[in-house]
Parts: C-alpha cells; sequence; structure tokens
C-alpha cells in the first residue's frame, strides 16, 4: 500500500509551528507493512489543498491529512475533499446532537460555526474523536482511502491509536517494514557512503546514509511478509555493515552519545568530571540527562573566564603561553577538574562559540581534552559553523565520543 502524509496549515508554512505529526505518523507506518512515499505541506487555502489532495489522491493508495477540521473559517480540509471529490457536504443529525451534548456537558452554547464539524459527504466516514470537538473523517472511493485527523497532537494521537491504526491492520497485506538505525563517528558522508557501496545497490533490504550533529547515520531497512523474515534480513546486512566499518560504529537505534558512555563508565566502575568554557555547562548537562548518571558522574565546573580557570587549578603560564583556547590548556583544564573533584577521568572543552574570532582563532574552534593519572591528551574537533549554538552542541557530541573512545582504546 503507498501512502502520503498531507500537513495543513499555514501557521506550519510560515515557521510558527514544527511539523511533528507527519513525523510521528511515518514512524507507524513501516510496522503496517505501508509504503511512504511523500509528505507534502499545504496552507489553509481551500483551493490548493484541493489541488494537493487531488495529486495525492492519484499518486497514492492511502492519503492521511492532519489539521483543517476546526470549526473557524480557515479550517477547510472537509470542504477541500469534497471539491476534490465533486461531492456534497450534509450536516449529519446524529453528529450534530453528539456536538451540541458536548458543549452543554461543558455548561457552554454551541456556535453555529461548529456545525461544519458534524458534516460528512457520502463517500465519507465520521471517526469519533472523544478528546475534541472534530470528529475525523474516513473517505473510501475507486479504492483509495483518505484518514483525515485533527491538527491537535493529543487528538490526534489517541484517534490514531484507538481507529485508525486497528482499521488501517486489518487492510494490511501482512507485510511488514522494520527498520534499524546504525550510528558511526569519525568519518564523512562521502567517505562511508564510497565504503558501503557495494551494500547499497540491494533492493531489500536497503540502506541509507544520512550526515547528523553526532556522526553519520545509516538506515538499514527490510520488507517481508513476516516479522521474522524481515529481522532476518536485517541482521545479515548489519553482519555485513560491521564487517566493514568496524569500530567507527558508536551505537545504534535509541542510543545517544551520553548513554553509550555512561554505559561503559558504569560497566567499569569509573567516574568523570568536566570543566568546561565554550560549551559553558552544556557537556555536564548532557551526561546528566541519562537516569542514574550520579554512579559514574562526579560533577563539573564552569571556567568562562581565564580568572575562573587559574582558580580552578589551570596553572596561569599555561594559559599566558598557549592561550586559553588551545590543546595544552584543554588538556590543563581536564587534569585540574579531575584531581580537584576526585574523578577517575577529567574531560574538558575550550574553544570559540562565535560569532567573533578570539585568540586569532575563528568560530567553531574547539579543544576537547581528557587526562587520566596515567594519560593526557587532546583533540582538536575543527568544528567552523557560524551558529553559536551549533558550535556548543557539536563540542558537546565531539568530546562524549571522543571519551568513548578513548575508554574502548580506539585510536
Amino acid at each position: 500500500m503507498k501512502a502520503e502524509i498531507i500537513a495543513i496549515g499555514t501557521e506550519i508554512l510560515f515557521g510558527q509551528i514544527v511539523d511533528t505529526n507527519s513525523a510521528w505518523i511515518a514512524t507507524h507506518l513501516p510496522a503496517l507493512g505501508i509504503d511512504l512515499y511523500h509528505i507534502s505541506t499545504v496552507g489553509d487555502n481551500q483551493g490548493r489543498l484541493a489541488e494537493t489532495l487531488g495529486r495525492a489522491w492519484d499518486r497514492s493508495d492511502l492519503v492521511i491529512t492532519t489539521g483543517g477540521l476546526g470549526p473557524t473559517e480557515d479550517d477547510l480540509t472537509r470542504e477541500a475533499i469534497a471539491e476534490m471529490l465533486g461531492e456534497t457536504m450534509t450536516l449529519q443529525p446524529d453528529l450534530e446532537a453528539a456536538l451540541r451534548e458536548r458543549f452543554r456537558r461543558r455548561g457552554a452554547a454551541m456556535p453555529e460555526r461548529n456545525l461544519k464539524q458534524a458534516t460528512l459527504i457520502p463517500s465519507s466516514q465520521a471517526i469519533p474523536n472523544p478528546r475534541g470537538s472534530a470528529p475525523g473523517w474516513w473517505v473510501e472511493r475507486d479504492g483509495h482511502t483518505i484518514v483525515s485527523m485533527p491538527g491537535v497532537r493529543n487528538e490526534m494521537y489517541f484517534m490514531w491509536d484507538e481507529q485508525v491504526e486497528p482499521r488501517l491492520r486489518e487492510r494490511s497485506d501482512g507485510a511488514i517494514i522494520l527498520s534499524r538505525s546504525i550510528k558511526t563517528s569519525g568519518l564523512g558522508e562521502a567517505l562511508v557512503d564510497e565504503m558501503l557501496s557495494p551494500l547499497l545497490s540491494s533492493a531489500n533490504p536497503t540502506i541509507g546514509v544520512y550526515a547528523k550533529t553526532d556522526g553519520i547515520h545509516l538506515r538499514l531497512s527490510a520488507k517481508a511478509a513476516k516479522r521474522q523474515d524481515a529481522e532476518a534480513l536485517l541482521s545479515d546486512l548489519e553482519v555485513k555493515v560491521r564487517d566493514i566499518l568496524k569500530d567507527i560504529i558508536w551505537g545504534t537505534d535509541d542510543d545517544t552519545p551520553e548513554t553509550a558512555v555512561g554505559a561503559i563508565l558504569k560497566q567499569r566502575g569509573l567516574t568523570v568530571a568536566t570543566m568546561e568554557s565554550c560549551t559553558g555547562g552544556l557537556l555536564s548537562s548532557t551526561i546528566t540527562d541519562v537516569p542514574g548518571s550520579s554512579a559514574y558522574f562526579k560533577g563539573g565546573v564552569i571556567t568562562y573566564t581565564n580568572e575562573l580557570k587559574i582558580a580552578s587549578g589551570v596553572p596561569s603560564t599555561t594559559i599566558e603561553q598557549f592561550g586559553a583556547i588551545s590543546g595544552e590548556t584543554a588538556m590543563a583544564m581536564a587534569a585540574a577538574v579531575r584531581q580537584r573533584l576526585g574523578a577517575d577521568i577529567g574531560l574538558s572543552v575550550t574553544g570559540v562559540a562565535g560569532p567573533e574570532p578570539a585568540e586569532g582563532k575563528p568560530p567553531g574552534t574547539v579543544f576537547i581534552g581528557l587526562a587520566t593519572a596515567q594519560d593526557q591528551r587532546v583533540t582538536n574537533s575543527g568544528i567552523y559553523l557560524p551558529n553559536r549554538a551549533e558550535i556548543k552542541n557539536r563540542a558537546t557530541v565531539y568530546a562524549l565520543l571522543f571519551l568513548r573512545r578513548y575508554l574502548l582504546g580506539i585510536e
């Protein structure tokens, strides 16, 4: 079954809200064996919406829409579907009665404008919405289906779980699509793609290569009539991928750098402490996003000025000779916080978050230091990005992945 999602709302086109509904629905289709080929966004304009619906109707078996089912003048999903199919909307007495009862229970008079929410066309059925005033529409004609749900997240989620997904599952041919993510770091997107080229021509299972903040991700997907067959296809492909990429793989699926590092530290009974400059506490915050991180995280120090770096144990001569933004200072920061907080490992970040250069170095220059009782090392993550928040975020990710590689003995 070929599917398409249409997110409806001018506020999405204006960037006032982010369309998370489409992404959420997209994650639920593979388990039903439904292939999603297109996602569209269209504003609150009946003509453009009818045109978008018509294009989706022609090329897809299933069209799923969110938004535009409210009572206001610019809620036009019903009208656009009716126009596209050439059918007439009529008021349904049972839906009207339920709507009026909903307002009565709330002790409010129902505006007559809400009556549009009690209409159907001949090809549609109402999808109950106990969490809101807008029923959904289930439309079937000529072998095609449109499922229209509210844009309000909790209403849409509930309607999907209770009404839509069970009906779609009944119509599924029994096939299932499974996906697995493999996460890598250390090599660029083009090089990873080139290394995997012998596997990329496969039609099933397939591999997609994507650049992310925490490295290059691979999406492995397989489709089969039975879950166990799809799982077997994925497992065979994963073995081949791991054989090629080896130790640049750091995680799978829901793994994050902080969970990956935390698991190793906890397993080995090691502790870490941080000293941060340009990341301003983001590294410590990210580490402590993991439940139970108190077992291995001693604490952190934010040394945003040279004076505080020195007061926290960084030799003033190091800063004077090499500058605050240097590999030498990064290592000294890591050594100082390790000793001061009594941790097994010290981890530090110093750099230029921007937007202006500092110490003659461009924004995005970042040094990450690591120190143990026996070892000190540094990496220059070499991030040259224009966005301050992105620089801080990437520096945090790279620091955690640097620590992971050290813990695993990966050079």
